[in-house]
């Protein structure tokens, strides 16, 4: 660049992060696991030119797959960092903008992701790299996971894909959604249990089913997807703030329904955020009372992702020289970032959004 890049409409720098959980776990083989992966993305010929591989490499998709999923077995954190290679590849093309990429397109291209990861035999997608990537991908996850680690798999990325669906609807519309409906679908795109099933598989712990599906576990994965969610649409909201209708994020849900700046609507995301981020200490601190070992692992996994997507998004590239700005990453670009001491909203109730109210009731089940 020769000229300093355009400012953010957030405001100089980003607001402060209240996450009382372990902030600086890695897995040890970390080094090992990017070196690999980046060694498979070439071998696969996944980037068709240098540039695109220098942004393809700037997600440090190893380096959050290694954050949310500090211990365990490095061959299944190893896989899961190249499915994160080959899914923000994808999430970079619906994000992309073009007219090409439709709310049919998104929604065609799902449903023929879904079922080949179910029936990699079943010849849905074209010929080419990303495809051989994908299918390589899929074989060995189909001999790594159990049937039911498998499931799991496949709902996440269905969470992803109706998520990321939903979110091009608003944007080929051209409309903004309500903040209720914005907080019960939009955080689906994160993909929260894409990446849990890889805590789990990882560290070779099956809870059962009912244990696993239950109301106040799930409300917890909920409320921590929603965390995650929101932590990301302030990371990365400089990436996408080119795009016209502007893009499905809190902050811009937000700005539009208070009829604010995005920097005005800042301080109303993280309160809304951190609401969410006491209730998740509370529901699981109560869910880890009477739990046993696995159950006990299986919340701080949740804790790890919470905590370690902030650590990653820090010191990513693809967040702190966003494309819209530069023409390559910039290889040491961070975020200076801060750790608040409290909760910027104490409130203890839940917010007037029905779509969320249900998770505070396990607070007092």
């Amino acid at each position: 660049m020769t000229a300093p890049p355009r400012p953010s409409r957030l405001g100089a720098g980003l607001p402060p992060f209240y996450c009382p959980l372990p902030r600086h776990l890695v897995h040890p083989d970390a080094k090992e696991v990017e070196a690999r992966a980046v060694e498979w993305l070439d071998a696969f010929g996944l980037y068709p030119d240098p540039v695109e591989r220098a942004w393809g490499l700037a997600t440090h998709s190893a380096d959050f797959s290694c954050r949310i999923v500090p211990d365990g077995d490095t061959e299944t954190v190893l896989l899961f960092a190249e499915w994160n290679y080959w899914a923000n590849a994808v999430d970079d093309w619906q994000d992309s903008g073009s007219d090409e990429v439709g709310t049919a397109a998104v929604v065609e291209h799902g449903i023929r992701l879904l079922r080949t990861i179910e029936d990699p035999g079943a010849s849905l997608l074209p010929e080419g790299p990303v495809t051989r990537a994908l299918l390589d991908l899929v074989g060995r996850t189909h001999a790594l996971l159990s049937p039911y680690e498998l499931r799991r798999f496949v709902e996440g990325t269905r969470d992803w894909l109706l998520g990321a669906a939903w979110r091009a609807a608003r944007a080929e519309e051209g409309s903004m959604p309500g903040l209720n409906d914005f907080v019960a679908m939009g955080p689906l795109a994160n993909g929260t249990r894409f990446s849990l099933t890889w805590s789990d598989a990882a560290r070779g712990d099956r809870l059962p089913a009912d244990v696993l599906c239950s109301p106040a576990l799930t409300a917890l994965t909920d409320a921590a997807g929603f965390v995650v969610s929101a932590d990301n649409d302030l990371f990365s909201y400089d990436k996408d703030d080119h795009l016209e209708p502007r893009e499905v994020n809190l902050v811009n849900v937000l700005a539009h329904q208070e009829g604010c700046s995005p920097a005005e609507a800042v301080p109303l995301a993280v309160a809304l955020r951190d609401r969410v981020m006491v209730l998740f200490l509370g529901l699981r601190a109560r869910l880890e009372h009477d739990a046993d070992d696995g159950l006990r692992r299986h919340l701080a996994a949740l804790g790890h992702y919470v905590a370690g997507s902030i650590a990653w998004q820090t010191r990513a590239p693809r967040y702190a020289s966003p494309r819209n700005r530069y023409e390559l990453p910039v290889v040491d670009a961070a975020f200076t970032v801060r750790y608040a001491d409290g909760p910027s909203d104490t409130a203890t109730v839940p917010p007037d959004l029905p779509a969320l109210a249900a998770w505070w009731r396990h607070l007092r089940a």
